[in-house]
């Protein structure tokens, strides 16, 4: 008998994402565990992971996808509440067949979902269509239950990066901000073993999110670490989102470095050690990451967003670092080539610790540039895809489209992006020029086009 699927959109381009309460009752979440069992076992595996966050309704997400789970025959280890992070290294430190987390990630409170690994590689979207339609068919394979173990990892997470950072000092003086997300005390635990002592802001674990949501990448939730930072005179800040897969900077000026300057810090790190390498950002990312990844002799790739399309572009190009403008950064160098905030963070740490010099010097020779941050318009799952397919075709009649992923605009002095959110229903538009007139212009063109997309779409 087929389980009711409340929400078909709830299955997106790179995991499943929905209102918790409404979306995934529990029939529904434990059906997702026997067709993810299935998916499984149907490829051979035996064991994997399971790793949970900390909002409101991710113990009862994680308990009844167990229970399917475990009903297809494969032994399951409960991470237990952790960040995504964990999840991944998880698969990898045990060498799993497969994991998956609960979580809903910067989304708001009352949203979930699941982070689904087959092997060591995320599923993709046809994957993951996949499991809807084994839901929906009840084509699953029902065994012997599995075998249920628990591991704490905290201690592996933390000993590996200890190995594999490598400071010039420890008496950094930063602030972290976990936004009482999950990532806090698996942060605080890595960060103590190097012989660091953040000034520790909001690390708790707590699904209300009494103080700010966490998701570093729009400036109201950055507030209390940029105040952190400037009136105790600190380094650097460090910011998390909720589940710990994209991180937020902030210098000792207070400015919250955008994920693509970020990109640059870390790629130049990188490719000092690594001539040559590829590096990987994505749509939304500015013209001087690749720019200055090319000048240094690096190979710059413009690819889409998503994790997972990443980590797979990743392997295909053998990148060795890639990023994007929502904080979500990649190392193949040194780690395993997952999204990872904490290792991200504990990179950035690193530079720092040997420049000699502050972090916001660290980027001054920059080329000067005017942009927006990622801007949100609320759009429909039903309309927002064709929303930017009629922006693409008007601006395709005049000006140079890239296509990887949305419509990124080419004007003479900058371009415009607006491409659709795999995540929510929103669409995504950021904007850049060489001068403020310039982005000025070039942003009230693309968004009187969208107004009229968004009108003719209903």
């Amino acid at each position: 008998m087929s389980t009711p699927i409340p929400n078909p959109n709830v299955f997106r381009e790179y995991d499943i994402r929905g209102v918790a309460d409404r979306d995934f009752p529990t029939p529904l979440v434990r059906a997702l565990g026997r067709a993810l069992g299935t998916l499984w076992t149907r490829r051979g595996a035996r064991k994997v992971a399971l790793c949970r966050d900390c909002r409101l309704s991710s113990p009862r997400l994680a308990e009844a996808l167990l229970g399917g789970i475990l009903e297809t025959g494969l032994d399951v280890v409960d991470l237990g509440l952790g960040p995504t992070p964990l999840l991944y290294f998880g698969v990898f430190h045990l060498d799993l067949d497969g994991g998956v987390m609960v979580t809903g990630s910067h989304n708001p409170a009352d949203e979930n979902g699941f982070k689904m690994m087959a092997g060591k590689v995320t599923l993709t979207a046809a994957e993951i269509q996949d499991l809807r339609r084994m839901i929906e068919a009840h084509d699953v394979v029902i065994a012997p239950d599995g075998q249920l173990s628990q591991r704490d990892l905290t201690a592996a997470y933390a000993g590996f990066a200890r190995g594999n950072i490598r400071l010039g000092r420890t008496d950094l003086r930063f602030a972290l901000d976990a936004g009482n997300g999950a990532g806090g005390p698996l942060a605080l635990a890595a960060m103590q073993a190097l012989g660091l002592a953040p000034e520790a802001l909001l690390v708790e674990p707590d699904g209300h999110f009494p103080v700010h949501h966490p998701d570093p990448s729009q400036p109201e939730n950055t507030e209390l670490l940029v105040r952190t930072v400037v009136e105790q005179g600190l380094e650097l800040g460090i910011a998390f989102d909720g589940d710990a897969d994209r991180i937020g900077v902030v210098d000792a000026t207070g400015r919250v470095l955008y994920g693509d300057e970020l990109l640059v810090l870390l790629a130049r790190d990188v490719l000092a050690r690594r001539p040559g390498a590829a590096i990987l950002g994505e749509v939304k990312c500015s013209d001087r990451l690749y720019d200055d990844v090319r000048a240094r002799g690096g190979r710059p790739i413009l690819w889409k967003t998503g994790h997972s399309l990443i980590k797979r572009k990743m392997k295909e190009e053998h990148a060795l670092l890639a990023g994007e403008m929502s904080g979500h950064v990649f190392f193949a160098d040194r780690w395993y080539g997952f999204d990872d905030a904490i290792y991200a963070a504990l990179r950035v740490l690193e530079i720092v610790s040997r420049a000699g010099r502050p972090l916001h010097e660290l980027l001054a020779d920059l080329p000067a540039a005017h942009s927006t941050p990622e801007l949100r318009v609320p759009a429909s799952d039903e309309t927002k895809f064709a929303v930017v397919d009629l922006v693409k075709q008007h601006f395709a009649r005049s000006h140079e489209v890239v296509d990887v992923d949305g419509a990124r605009i080419r004007f003479a002095d900058g371009w415009g992006l607006v491409r659709a959110s795999n995540t929510q229903p929103v669409l995504v538009l950021r904007f850049e020029s060489s001068s403020e007139t310039g982005l000025a212009a070039i942003r009230s063109e693309v968004e009187a086009v969208v107004e009229r997309a968004r009108a003719a779409t209903g």
